[in-house]
């Protein structure tokens, strides 16, 4: 599943495509729909929201120069398999046409979201009903430690490996920080909230590596982006620790949204249980 960094970059891409520009036409591959024609809104901005995606729309002007209607919010999640692309006007699509969930197409380019599992269009007024459940976002302007502090410490006995997937705790962490979080911090996964003696250092780090990895294509946390192993612990299972030497292990774990279960990677050396 993306994470609040990849995210983050395909919404920066996004807006720097379509902010300012009409459309031309939009196409809708979702049975709810269907029949939405957005033609002649104008692209406002595209924000995210944590690893969901908002793209404002504003509707077109009547003759008194007053929005004909309320301005709109095109949600989209991306889940597994999602992504936007953006290409020229006749460039041919990289992904196959039948995976196309929404298409659409300005003057200058076409923007198109593949395998999309959540795509959803509500007045930008409500958007908040799609995402107000969300804690502080990691890359937000706004971001507020403190409140993501709060959260954390209201379920003391929820493990934190759990707790960093829940998305109303913070907002855009996944599989891949939360492995590399607590490794560089020497936490074990399994560990208790209210056993943690340093727990905004937690925090910190996530904020820290989820921002210095915004702007990125590759994802690193080792910093060192030229290697082979980008990463210190995270997809590295049955391969030696970076740090220590010892094989790097996996642990099963419930996510809180979504039931099923995550593997998060762990040094058995580094990160010894309590």
């Amino acid at each position: 599943m993306p994470e609040g960094d990849s995210v983050y970059l395909a919404t920066a891409q996004l807006h720097r495509a379509l902010a300012g520009e009409f459309l031309l036409s939009s196409d809708f591959r979702v049975p709810s729909l269907a029949t939405t024609d957005l033609t002649d809104y104008v692209v406002h901005e595209v924000v995210p929201a944590g690893k969901h995606l908002l793209m404002r729309l504003q509707p077109p002007v009547d003759a008194a120069g007053e929005f004909s209607t309320k301005p709109l919010t095109l949600h989209s999640h991306l889940l597994m398999e999602g992504r936007w692309d953006l290409y020229a006007p006749g460039e041919r699509w990289k992904r196959p046409a039948h995976t196309a969930r929404v298409v659409l197409k300005t003057s200058t380019v076409t923007a198109v979201g593949f395998d999309i599992a959540q795509v959803r269009l509500v007045p930008t007024a409500q958007e908040t009903e799609l995402v107000g459940h969300l804690g502080p976002d990691l890359l937000s302007a706004h971001w507020d430690p403190e409140l993501a502090l709060e959260n954390l410490r209201r379920a003391p006995h929820q493990g934190i490996g759990q707790a960093l997937l829940d998305q109303r705790i913070m907002a855009g962490i996944g599989n891949v920080y939360r492995s590399e979080i607590l490794f560089l911090r020497r936490i074990h996964p399994l560990t208790k909230i209210g056993e943690i003696a340093d727990l905004p250092a937690v925090v910190q780090m996530a904020h820290r590596l989820l921002n210095v990895n915004k702007d990125r294509a590759r994802r690193v946390t080792t910093g060192q982006e030229r290697t082979r192993e980008p990463l210190w612990v995270y997809g590295r299972a049955g391969k030696p620790c970076l740090r220590c030497g010892t094989t790097i292990g996996v642990l099963k774990i419930p996510s809180t949204d979504e039931g099923a279960e995550r593997d998060c990677y762990w040094c058995s050396h580094c990160q010894p249980a309590r």
